[in-house]
């Protein structure tokens, strides 16, 4: 069984629905689809209120080399365009799309299965690009960018991220059980673009019924199936990549310069839709879940429905307010102030918690006891990036390895003192990135 070099921790797992089938879920009232949903420029808007649109239709158009399309999620009238709250904790310029309750495709889209190998990497990858598909992991780099790397980058290994390490998710658990084939053929699209490379498809050992699965369903296609152990962030891209190969990317590094490329599960299902049946990226597979709402789902959601419309369908919350709302892991994911924020292509997770679960604590002055540095899956030291960001000297982090964390929260998660380092990392990147951005501006 393989794992990263060092770190990591093992939290609580919950994942109370893994044995819970994929629901669709009915289009809402009313759709709030932001034009922001991967890194890099926001997408521009193509269409103006009144106008009708048709399901897959383009409404926003991408806006630069890195920055992806947008898509309506069903066909409607558009109500308004306006800046609206986003789960990334910002407000997004948002095309708000009321239903027409025909969930009427745009011709030409939602074709039959087409066979992948007569068509040439060039159209594959317009078809991706046209489709919209970004990184449906979390970080939402757009994955026409990312399956062109460098021509002097050799791609030998292509790892498909099927750990979902982080508490209460299932939605790629459940993928992998029932959309078997999409994701498959998804891999195999993306591993056509590397001719030669490996591919290995990573799990961890909590999902066996998938690695079982997977092991059978993977061997016509020659890709092996690798037993990750239970261990938090074992889905970081790096960490992920460690286990595997054993290689590490190192400070300023990129997973092609190793040789690696990796890809989301649901990423890979996206590209099949995209390549295969000319179905742009529209709805997405997440898991409500947390000890807050009456009944935890992986459901089939439509880009741009409300977490509010989340809670209806999943019989209301088990009392009258939820203490925190996140949208993603309890580790990695955002927390929310308004249940008027909609899904986007990243959100793979929406988790209703309340008190009782939630530990009331004191953040008290560091220790040193180093704890914090036993779990760092990236090998630094947060007490001491925590303590210079508290002290107001964040500059000085970057001799610290500041860039190379990833926030994933293992430090938080295990310090005795309850500091929350991620706040003041994220603190200092964003002060540092405030610094540079104004020294670019005075010419400095």
């Amino acid at each position: 069984m393989k794992t990263f070099r060092s770190g990591g921790i093992h939290p609580e797992e919950n994942k109370f629905t893994s044995g819970s089938p994929i629901e669709e879920m009915p289009v809402p009232a009313l759709l709030a689809v932001p034009l922001l949903q991967h890194i890099g420029k926001p997408a521009k808007a193509l269409v103006a209120v009144n106008d009708e649109v048709k399901k897959g239709q383009c409404i926003g158009e991408a806006d630069g080399f890195v920055s992806a399309r947008i898509h309506a999620p069903t066909s409607g009238k558009v109500k308004k365009i306006e800046k609206h709250p986003h789960p990334g904790g910002q407000f997004a310029q948002t095309i708000f799309i009321e239903p027409d309750g025909k969930d009427e495709w745009l011709e030409g889209l939602n074709t039959p299965e087409e066979d992948f190998n007569v068509l040439p990497a060039e159209e594959k990858l317009l078809r991706i690009k046209n489709a919209g598909i970004v990184g449906m992991g979390g970080a939402g780099f757009p994955a026409h960018v990312k399956f062109s790397p460098p021509k002097d980058k050799k791609i030998d290994t292509l790892i498909l991220n099927g750990a979902e390490c982080e508490p209460y998710l299932t939605a790629d658990h459940r993928l992998l059980l029932e959309n078997t084939d999409e994701v498959l053929k998804g891999l195999a699209i993306i591993s056509s673009f590397f001719k030669g490379a490996g591919v290995v498809m990573g799990i961890e050992e909590n999902k066996p019924d998938a690695i079982a699965l997977m092991t059978e369903k993977a061997a016509p296609y020659g890709f092996q199936v690798v037993t990750l152990k239970a261990r938090y962030p074992q889905g970081g891209e790096k960490q992920l990549i460690n286990a595997v190969t054993g290689r590490s990317v190192g400070n300023g590094q990129l997973p092609f310069d190793v040789g690696c490329m990796v890809s989301n599960v649901a990423t890979a299902a996206a590209v099949y839709g995209a390549v295969c049946r000319t179905r742009p990226l529209i709805d997405r597979v997440l898991t409500v879940s947390g000890n807050a709402i009456k009944k935890r789902k992986n459901v089939r959601a439509r880009i741009g429905t409300m977490f509010s419309d989340l809670v209806t369908h999943c019989g209301g919350l088990g009392l009258k307010r939820t203490n925190l709302l996140i949208s993603g892991g309890p580790m990695m994911g955002k927390a929310q102030y308004s249940f008027e924020v909609p899904v986007t292509k990243t959100t793979s997770g929406v988790l209703f918690i309340k008190e009782d679960r939630i530990a009331a604590a004191k953040e008290r002055p560091c220790l040193r006891c180093g704890r914090c540095e036993e779990v760092c899956a990236a090998g630094l030291k947060p007490w001491v990036l925590g303590n210079l960001s508290q002290k107001g000297e964040t500059e000085k982090t970057a001799e610290y390895g500041l860039s190379q964390c990833m926030e994933c929260g293992s430090c938080s998660y295990v310090c005795p003192s309850k500091r929350d380092l991620v706040h003041w990392i994220k603190y200092a990147k964003t002060i540092n990135a405030d610094i540079k951005k104004r020294a670019v501006k005075s010419g400095n």
